[in-house]
């Protein structure tokens, strides 16, 4: 299978995944008040690896959950329905702690108003922080990611494929050219 120009391998990936946890850590003073809450699909697994991360850095490890936003999406009449199935968070992971949501590329902005949305139907957090692997630009909404593991700037030509051992059976970031149709998120 052919596949775009390689951004980040395997070790690339880990590099910044254990950036962003020494990140979060600086950032918050610790775990103690955090809940990593991954964006379905490959923001789940990412948020785990970087639990992991933050268990090595402080011993301690914070609470992690999934958040399926399917039925949160504006773009709702474009994609098959499907149930929200997917989310292992509640409310008391939710309130008044300090959420960071994870996914793997920001780039409208359109997927974290969802997280957002949905979020607030679980809980009231103290404050919401954003981690993504990949920042490719081109927001559309004012939102802007705290931690960043690769600035990629991009045209709306080409499209970033993120691969993830646990769904994919291998770690890599490419970028593909999409042949004059935009790229959707």
């Amino acid at each position: 299978m052919k596949h775009g120009a390689l951004l980040m391998d395997e070790d690339a990936i880990r590099r910044a995944l254990m950036r962003i946890a020494h990140e979060i850590v600086e950032h918050n003073q610790g775990v103690s008040n955090l809940t990593l809450v991954g964006i379905r699909r490959r923001g789940v697994p990412l948020s785990a690896r970087i639990a992991a991360n933050l268990k090595l850095i402080e011993d301690r490890a914070p609470l992690v959950g999934s958040l399926d936003i399917g039925l949160y999406r504006d773009d709702l009449a474009d994609r098959p329905f499907s149930p929200l199935k997917h989310t292992s968070i509640r409310s008391s992971m939710i309130d008044r702690r300090t959420i960071v949501l994870i996914d793997d590329v920001l780039f409208t902005g359109r997927t974290v108003r969802a997280a957002l949305d949905a979020l607030s139907d679980f809980g009231r957090p103290q404050a919401i922080q954003l981690a993504v692997l990949i920042d490719r630009g081109h927001r559309e909404l004012p939102i802007r990611a705290d931690y960043v593991g690769k600035n990629v700037p991009t045209s709306r030509m080409e499209r970033i494929h993120v691969e993830v051992k646990e769904l994919d059976d291998m770690d890599r970031v490419y970028v593909e050219k999409m042949n004059g149709v935009e790229a959707k998120e």
